[in-house]
């Protein structure tokens, strides 16, 4: 399907090469994402292992929106899905469904990701082990060899391990960190800030999930909300019940950055997209489709714990407003500098929402239109207007949003599991190891909780 370029088409992590000089043109641009192409290797474990293959179709839905040449899986087995992101299905056509293509020799020029135990894997100069231990998960060249238990007690972490990964082989490709293939990068979600690969026996297994929640905005965070929701050990989903609130629709370009969004999908809304795919995972949803603001008001029969995943300052600084008991906002930056950032907020906290981003005002960034790829779209023929919007479009790439998502979702499963509470939580996924935080005293988590399966779910059936 060939679409028009204008800001509801153009491809987020395009973008970044646009904006940052890296390609002379759009179609430049494309190509260069054309170019790039990922290998990953899976071993036994994914048979009978829910975390492990978390991780496989994680990666996959994440790299293949922003690794346009493609993402192929070596030792992929005629298995079963064992977990409600690929329900009652095969896991070969639940990969291939993602996105992604079993295949049974390696393309030598590109890199290469391990999940699990194996020992026979090309282009070993770049390849980094997809790997976790509780609440801790990262990436690891294979030339540092460090790997952690790869267990089932916590399952954010897989996802957040391939969310890293991913981050890591797109550093690779785009060539602008040059320590992106021969560094260790990871997090600790039960103690952000701590060293991932250090063993944390304060660390709980996971016994207690959230059962109401309210996800305001269903974009790049809300579908990582989403998905995550997804991958938890739920004993009975149908006890989570979530306000889904979003007023627009899904456009070409959020097939770029959003996990649940395709571009069979444009012009639906995406409240409803959503709301259709949790419900076939057993989940309770209902619909909101409105704009969050000052007049959002929450009825006190519905869910008291508000996920933030909006990039309006109108919207967030009414957050605080609603009436929601526990709120965790999400943030992630936007422009060539700053697209690999996130912030994490939680109110209360020692400063309200509007003091955070009532003077907060979203320009058009034009600086960008100096850019040799703008001006050979205003050569090409694009307006001004045209122009400007495209320019003010921000770069996005869907695992810096996985990774925000983990740490919004973790503070909620943290507080249940009685760790710390954490008033912000900020970083960019250049530099994971430096995270910052600020913690803060919270009352015990009151506001509605289920029963997880318990560790080694599920085994094969």
């Amino acid at each position: 399907m060939n679409l028009t370029l204008d800001h509801t088409t153009l491809h987020r992590a395009a973008k970044y090469f646009m904006d940052s000089g890296k390609a002379a043109s759009h179609e430049a641009a494309m190509n260069l994402l054309q170019q790039f192409g990922l290998t990953i290797y899976v071993g036994e474990e994914i048979r009978s292992s829910a975390a492990h293959q978390i991780a496989l179709l994680t990666i996959v839905n994440v790299t293949r929106r922003t690794l346009l040449g493609g993402v192929e899986v070596i030792g992929l087995p005629d298995c079963d899905s064992l977990t409600a992101l690929a329900p009652n299905t095969g896991l070969k056509e639940a990969v291939m469904a993602l996105g992604g293509t079993p295949v049974a020799v390696a393309r030598p020029e590109w890199p290469t990701a391990l999940i699990g135990s194996v020992e026979d894997y090309s282009n070993k100069d770049t390849a980094w082990r997809i790997t976790w231990e509780g609440w801790r998960a990262g990436a690891a060249p294979l030339m540092i060899g460090d790997r952690l238990s790869e267990d089932n007690s916590m399952a954010l972490a897989p996802a957040l391990a391939a969310a890293v990964c991913a981050g890591e082989v797109f550093s690779h490709y785009a060539g602008d960190h040059p320590m992106a293939g021969r560094r260790t990068a990871g997090l600790s979600l039960w103690q952000p800030g701590a060293d991932w690969l250090d063993v944390d026996e304060s660390e709980p297994e996971l016994a207690f999930l959230p059962s109401n929640l309210w996800i305001i905005g269903l974009g790049n965070l809300g579908q990582a909300f989403a998905w995550l929701l997804a991958l938890m050990p739920y004993e009975t989903p149908q006890e989570l019940q979530l306000v889904l609130q979003d007023y627009d629709r899904i456009a070409p370009s959020n097939d770029s950055t959003s996990l649940l969004s395709y571009k069979h999908d444009t012009n639906k809304m995406k409240a409803r997209v959503v709301a259709d795919w949790l419900d076939k995972r057993g989940f309770t949803t209902f619909i909101e489709e409105r704009r969050f603001g000052p007049w959002t008001k929450r009825h006190a029969d519905e869910p008291g714990v508000a996920l933030c995943g909006v990039d309006n300052a109108l919207a967030r600084s009414a957050l605080d407003q609603a009436g929601f008991p526990l709120i965790v906002e999400a943030g992630l930056g936007g422009g060539p500098q700053a697209f690999r950032s996130l912030g994490i907020h939680t109110f209360p906290s020692s400063r309200t929402a509007a003091e955070i981003w009532a003077k907060q005002v979203t320009l058009a960034d034009t600086s960008t239109e100096d850019m040799p790829a703008y001006q050979a779209l205003k050569k090409s023929g694009i307006d001004a207007c045209g122009l400007t919007q495209l320019a003010s479009r921000t770069v996005g790439v869907p695992f810096v949003g996985l990774i925000a998502a983990c740490l919004a979702m973790s503070e909620l499963i943290r507080r249940l599991h009685g760790g710390k509470a954490f008033e912000f939580i900020a970083g960019s996924t250049a530099t994971l190891q430096d995270i910052e935080f600020g913690t803060l005293h919270a009352p015990p988590y009151a506001h509605g909780y289920t029963r997880a399966m318990p560790m080694g779910w599920p085994t094969a059936p």
